[in-house]
């Protein structure tokens, strides 16, 4: 039988489904707003919460980072500074791991690159989330997967080839491993773009 412990709760063929609300940067860069966000999932029957991490000035060039970014969505004059004004630092994200607990809900994150898969093993977080970007990323899936924590992958846009290569990497480090089938692009208009 397939299960994995996720933050102690043990998720298998013959459990419920195990709902994960995902936050995302939908917090708007505001503690207050994500801190509701995680009292409307746990009031919802969610188990877990999930933000995500980027350490901006490595993940893009500095030519992107520096470009402008005037969309009336735009918390910033360049496209890195917009993404910085959605962040949280070391502080806040352990004020959500307390609101999480005090809720009883789990708090995770997608790590996007090396340094906030460092940032988050400081912050001690049960598992990891894998963004479909990452499918072919094998550097940091054996990376993360060193930090000997459970890990989800989606698989979206990625061949089987991809996904085997991948399960390969990371269990022969780690078999904490739960591979998510994801559609790349919603809605689908024919049954034949799902994969």
């Amino acid at each position: 039988m397939r299960e994995i412990l996720l933050d102690g709760i043990r998720v298998a063929d013959d459990t419920d489904a195990y709902v994960i609300a995902e936050i995302g940067h939908n917090h708007l860069g505001d503690l207050k707003i994500a801190m509701e966000m995680f009292t409307s999932a746990k009031e919802c029957g969610a188990k877990a919460v999930k933000l995500q991490k980027r350490h901006n000035k490595s993940l893009f060039t500095k030519e992107f980072y520096d470009s402008p970014y005037t969309s009336e969505n735009s918390y910033g004059p360049t496209y890195g500074l917009h993404r910085e004004a959605l962040e949280f630092n070391k502080e806040q994200y352990r004020e959500l791991q307390d609101h999480a607990r005090t809720l009883g809900i789990t708090m995770f994150a997608t790590a996007f690159d090396f340094e906030s898969v460092d940032f988050l093993a400081e912050l001690d977080i049960p598992m990891y989330k894998i963004a479909s970007a990452d499918l072919n990323n094998i550097p940091m899936l054996r990376y993360i997967a060193s930090k000997g924590k459970p890990m989800i992958l989606s698989t979206g846009g990625g061949t089987l080839d991809d996904v085997r290569r991948a399960y390969e990497a990371i269990t022969a480090i780690n078999t904490q491993l739960v591979i998510l089938q994801c559609t790349a692009c919603y809605p689908v208009e024919k049954y034949d773009d799902m994969n």
